[in-house]
């Protein structure tokens, strides 16, 4: 029996996207979040992590966990960002992932998005 999709499960999230959102989080490297973990950290109980991640996305228990705040210095002040636990990150790019093929013909190639998270240069206008 394949476990990656169990039918008592609500939604269908396939392992393999799971995996994908890591590698791209860790090729993305990062900070720590609120629980301290870094991606080291993660990834020394990896198998676990990844299936808790995808265990409680497809049944739709998965809940994000509060963000770190971080002072940023910026010309005049200060910004507050908010950076997630890696495994919110992994979460946030499973959807990410799951999403991006089923919007992107809504915008007909007029819209391209270079980025999950917002910023400078998040949403591009298609030449």
């Amino acid at each position: 029996m394949d476990m990656s999709s169990p039918q008592d499960k609500p939604f269908d999230i396939p392992k393999r996207l799971v995996w994908e959102a890591y590698e791209r989080v860790r090729a993305n490297k990062g900070t720590a979040g609120v629980d301290g973990q870094s991606i080291e950290d993660f990834e020394t109980d990896l198998k676990d992590n990844l299936y808790k991640i995808w265990n409680r996305m497809s049944s739709g228990t998965y809940f994000p966990p509060p963000v770190k705040a971080v002072e940023i210095p910026k010309p005049g002040g200060t910004r507050t960002l908010g950076v997630p636990t890696v495994a919110d990150r992994v979460a946030q790019t499973v959807v990410a992932l799951a999403l991006e093929p089923r919007t992107e013909s809504i915008f007909h190639g007029e819209l391209r998005y270079s980025g999950v998270g917002l910023g400078s240069g998040a949403v591009t206008w298609a030449a």
